[in-house]
């Protein structure tokens, strides 16, 4: 007998595509630009609420500005430095997260969230975590909790976004893995793109992964082409006729945008 939940008729559902992921190829392409350059770029395709959503809330701090932007699929890990406890609770959980690490896909970028905050005991971050999630193929690292050994961290060339630095590491140890985390106001998924630089980080929601670098590579190209060309070539112009070339540009602008995503520019 047919229960009243199934048809005999059915046809199995196929399982939904995932969203297509950019080569690594595209990933070098998009670390070209600084962070606010592809939030330009998201804004016009994206479907979220561009002010609001994507990047950080809270401010961060780029410990390595030198190093430029770092773009990396997010890996995430929570900390607790200031509770002796986990370290009991899992004494493999090193070995585990580092094992989850390695089987992900990069570039990487290890996302970590400090269940202290607001409080700081100690930095999961030093000269030795920092070469061995280089070794992972980790390009960098945001982290809501401290650091330390900076000058060591960027020899290794792992670059850092975090809230401080602090002195000492405590109770440092991977208390869950694989899971989405909270950092700086902004929750970011396992597997996550991620770009960040000194401005603060971006982390693109999946479904605008795809469309992403062709999007900042117009909107960077529409900028020179039009309003920025028109201010740099402003030299000797009276104001009146200056102003009427920064409208015009602006409009100019305005219309590509919106002949290429069917939106207004910078809204």
């Amino acid at each position: 007998m047919i229960s009243p939940m199934q048809n005999s008729t059915s046809v199995p559902t196929a399982p939904a595509t995932a969203p297509a992921r950019l080569t690594h190829g595209e990933l070098l392409q998009l670390k070209r630009w600084n962070t606010p350059t592809i939030y330009n770029g998201w804004e016009q395709i994206t479907r979220r609420d561009a002010s609001r959503e994507g990047f950080n809330l809270e401010e961060t701090r780029d410990f390595m500005p030198q190093m430029g932007p770092m773009v990396g699929f997010a890996v995430t890990v929570v900390v607790q430095p200031g509770e002796r406890g986990h370290r009991e609770a899992n004494k493999n959980a090193w070995s585990e997260y580092r094992r989850y690490v390695a089987t992900q896909p990069g570039p990487k970028i290890a996302v970590v969230q400090d269940l202290d905050k607001p409080h700081t005991y100690g930095a999961f971050w030093g000269e030795v975590n920092s070469n061995v999630h280089k070794a992972l193929g980790c390009v960098g690292t945001i982290t809501d909790g401290a650091i330390r050994d900076v000058d060591e961290m960027t020899n290794a060339g792992l670059k850092a976004l975090a809230r401080r630095m602090c002195v000492g590491h405590a109770f440092s140890y991977p208390v869950r893995w694989g899971c989405a985390v909270d950092v700086f106001g902004r929750r970011i998924e396992p597997g996550q793109l991620v770009h960040a630089d000194k401005h603060g980080f971006l982390a693109i929601p999946p479904e605008d992964e795809c469309r992403l670098l062709e999007a900042a590579k117009f909107m960077d190209s529409n900028e020179c082409q039009t309003v920025i060309a028109a201010a740099r070539g402003g030299a000797g112009m009276n104001t009146e006729e200056l102003l009427r070339r920064l409208d015009e540009a602006g409009a100019c602008f305005k219309a590509a945008a919106r002949e290429q995503f069917a939106r207004r520019g910078e809204r």
